[in-house]
This record gives structure tokens, sequence and C-alpha cells, in this order.
């Protein structure tokens, strides 16, 4: 059985469950019972309990559904996604993108899609579950990953390279020199960014079934499956999509440009 992660879904199911309870037993019952016992031009008052109940449990309601099934909003904490993802960027997450899971256990009840080869996907860390992670999927189960010289290679194809120039950006360190690189991973391309200061992390890997490799796009500047191993499919959260809101901390400004930029 699964333990309980008491995060904000957790709390927000308990609470509609509670405000729903109450609002369902006044609509059967108390509510019945208390207007029998008034006159015929008395109102209905109900206690403050039971109407604060009534009035939430609709908003908590619909905000569950959404957060738990449609899309959800996230926070990029670190720098393991640049230059794709920046930090304080707000993104959302499709919920159903790989399945309909109940947001206490996790139990996938509607199965939808899986996760490809360069999905950029939330999912809760299998070290910590209580931790999200941001992270783009490189290895799908069965893959054949080999990392050489900072280039991957699935089941013997190579994702190739193409140089784009030297990078700079809020949240990367500033020593040595860092080059934005296109990868072209299958039908999904993208920029990483690549230290050559950073000596090279190579390994060869097979993905086991029901798990998922995932590798941040700042390469040498990323946690990830090199280090903690693959994500099982349980762990997933969902896919991410767009920026809906960027935040500039070190000059304190909305970055508006980022606004509304999908997430490849």
């Amino acid at each position: 059985m699964h333990a309980i992660q008491w995060d904000f879904a957790v709390i927000l199911t308990v609470l509609t469950l509670f405000t729903g309870i109450v609002w369902l037993l006044d609509k059967v019952w108390l509510g019945p019972r208390r207007r029998a016992s008034l006159g015929v031009d008395a109102v209905d008052k109900p206690g403050a309990f039971v109407d604060f109940c009534r009035s939430f449990f609709p908003v908590i309601f619909v905000v569950l559904m959404l957060r738990s099934f449609v899309a959800e909003p996230f926070r990029i904490p670190s720098g393991s996604m640049i230059p794709t993802l920046l930090v304080g960027d707000f993104i959302l997450v499709n919920k159903f993108a790989y399945g309909f899971r109940d947001p206490v256990f996790h139990y996938k009840f509607i199965k939808m899609g899986e996760p490809k080869r360069g999905d950029v996907v939330v999912f809760r860390w299998p070290v910590d579950p209580s931790k999200d992670f941001i992270k783009r999927i490189v290895g799908i189960p069965g893959d054949h990953i080999v990392y050489r010289n900072k280039q991957l290679f699935i089941n013997g194809e190579p994702a190739t390279l193409d140089a784009d120039g030297a990078y700079t950006a809020p949240g990367l360190p500033p020593p040595g020199v860092v080059y934005r690189m296109d990868e072209h991973l299958g039908k999904v391309d993208h920029k990483i960014l690549v230290n050559p200061d950073r000596p090279a992390d190579d390994f060869e890997f097979i993905v086991p079934p029901g798990e998922y490799f995932a590798m941040g796009d700042n390469r040498d500047g990323s946690d990830d499956s090199r280090r903690w191993g693959t994500v099982p499919e349980k762990n997933l959260i969902g896919k991410a999509f767009m920026i809906w809101m960027s935040w500039d901390s070190e000059n304190d400004r909305v970055v508006f440009s980022r606004i509304g930029k999908g997430i490849h």
C-alpha cells in the first residue's frame, strides 16, 4: 500500500471531501429539518460552519478537479533545464497526457498516452517522492543508451548536435564558457548546454521495463538519472507544455517575452 504524502493535493482532497460531506448532509437532512422548524416568513440561516462548507465546497471541488486532472502550475527552482527553462519560469503541466491518476495514492485509473523521447516531464523524485523534478525524457523502456563525449546515442543512433554559440543566462554559474547546442533527439529538436571544462560522464545503460531515463538540458549542471537512476512510470505527474509566467529575480521584473512560450 502506498504511503500518503501530505502535500497540497492531499490537503485539497481532504478539504473537498470534508466540505462536500457537510454540503451533502445539509442538502438532504440538516437543511430540510431546519426549514421545517421555521415559520412561513422566516429566513433559513444555517450556522457559520455549515454556511462556510456550503460556500467553499464548489470552489474547492473545481480547483481539485482542474489541478488533479487537467493542468497544474509549477515553478522552476534550478538551472538544470537551461536553456529550455530558466530559474523563475512558472509552467503549466498537462495532467492527463499520460493518464488520469487519483490525487492521493497516484493510482492510474484511466490510461492515456506514454512518454516519448524528448518529452519534458514533471515527476516525483524517486529518491524522495515528496519532491517534484522536471527533466527531459531521453530513454524509454527497452532503450539502449550510450553517452560518450557528451553526445547521446539511442539504440545505436546518434542524437546529432549542432553548435549554436556561447551562452549566458540568469541562474547559470559564471565560471568557464558554456556552449549552446541544437540536439536532434529523434523527431524532437531542442537546445542543450554543454560545458567543455567539465569531464564527460560517459556511460552505457539499458532502460528497464516501466522506467524512463531523464536528463536535464543543462547537461553539465543537472542532477538526473545519471546519478540517481531511472524514473518509475508511477512517479510521472505530467507533461510540461507552456510557460505562463516568468520572473527575473536578479532584476526584479517580469520577463514578458517568455510568457505563453511553448515547451519543446
